[in-house]
């Protein structure tokens, strides 16, 4: 496709030919969606589409114009890496989704968790959306404590049974898992096998060496995450997100980039993150590299729980790592999927049409799983997509 470069005082980067309402959705967001800084990108059958930036960002070193190479703590977006992480490893036949995670962390076992696999904490169905042990939030920085207390505590409820979501505590459960198995943390073997080979900038535990290009984040206004409504200080939506209380300032910290918490803290943009999904999105393939197996990337549409998410209080139909088209979330194509982050960013995956959408900015709304803002540009780019034939 013959390709157009924006550039005008919102937004630069390129869009192929027949694809320009995408970038008129982009520009919208600004006028009228109260954008700040942002970007935007997707690729078709393998080769970029779309690269969009634009707006303002706040940087260590004070203010600035949201760059070409500018990243930000994308909250569970991330989740889609740690996921994609343990799909490599199962396609290697390293790791058995539907194995015990006893099987590889035996003190896992305790309490009453002898049967839970990996399938359940990719699909929140674990019943470990949380802690017994009261925490402060600096407890985040440390894996090693968080993973001991989740070997020892009991489940929440009757793992399998129903979703409630992991929004923290997924990310070290996976990781723990992943180390088991191994050797190396999460972040290390995702850059190292998933990130480098595909040529993404995006990190799981950021070196200190990316802290300039990082945009803040701007809080959302409530300052929480959305969740069910619980007067009752013993269910689990309070107790999943009270303890302890994550406040998105956390995002502005050194400590909390440097650590692994690979349910909420990568850092990426919308290209890197479209990047990485574009080899799901055509059969584990992508840019020369192999990263899955076709079989391999059909285990994402394994259904595992379709209900009402005990945290989130919102139906969700869940597969391995990613949400799944369903009568609340319907989707152009079956073989679909898609995660988002707290505060609006968003990624998705159709494999039918080869697709891999990304976006992702500074302002946060008050939305968990994706908002208007990514909404309405992945709408531009079927509408387009379509329009074309």
């Amino acid at each position: 496709m013959p390709f157009a470069i924006i550039c005008n005082m919102d937004v630069q980067g390129t869009v192929a030919s027949g694809l320009e309402a995408v970038r008129d959705a982009f520009v919208a967001n600004f006028e009228t969606q109260n954008e700040v800084g942002a970007s935007v990108a997707a690729t078709v059958d393998g080769e970029p589409v779309v690269d969009l930036w634009g707006g303002s960002a706040t940087y260590d070193h004070g203010e600035g114009e949201w760059e070409e190479d500018t990243i930000t703590n994308v909250w569970s977006t991330t989740k889609t890496m740690a996921a994609l992480t343990c799909l490599v490893l199962a396609d290697r036949g390293e790791l058995d989704l539907y194995e015990p995670i006893a099987t590889y962390w035996p003190e896992f076992a305790a309490n009453g968790k002898e049967q839970i696999a990996t399938r359940h904490v990719l699909s929140h169905t674990a019943g470990l959306s949380g802690w017994d042990e009261p925490l402060v939030p600096d407890d985040y920085l440390d894996h090693d404590k968080l993973v001991r207390l989740h070997a020892a505590q009991a489940p929440w409820w009757e793992p399998g049974s129903q979703s409630g979501y992991h929004a923290i505590s997924q990310g070290y459960l996976l990781g723990e898992v992943v180390k088991r198995v191994d050797g190396r943390s999460l972040g290390t073997f995702f850059a190292e096998e998933i990130a480098g080979p595909l040529d993404a900038d995006f990190h799981i535990g950021t070196p200190a060496e990316h802290d300039p290009r990082i945009a803040h984040i701007i809080p959302p206004p409530s300052g929480k995450l959305d969740a069910a409504e619980s007067d009752d200080p013993n269910s689990v939506v309070v107790r999943t997100l009270t303890n302890p209380t994550t406040s998105a300032e956390m995002a502005l910290r050194p400590e909390w980039r440097r650590r692994e918490s690979p349910a909420a803290n990568g850092h990426g943009n919308a290209r890197s993150v479209a990047r990485i999904h574009t080899a799901t999105a055509n059969g584990g393939s992508a840019f020369g590299k192999q990263i899955l197996s076709t079989d391999g990337v059909e285990r994402i549409f394994d259904e595992q729980i379709e209900s009402t998410d005990l945290v989130l209080g919102v139906p969700q139909r869940l597969g391995m790592g990613f949400g799944l088209p369903s009568e609340t979330v319907p989707l152009p194509n079956p073989r679909t999927c898609f995660w988002g982050g707290w505060g609006g960013s968003l990624a998705l995956i159709d494999c039918d049409a080869h697709i891999s959408f990304s976006y992702t900015m500074n302002r946060m709304d008050d939305s968990t799983l994706g908002d208007e803002r990514g909404l309405n540009l992945l709408m531009a780019l079927y509408g387009a997509l379509m329009a074309a034939g």
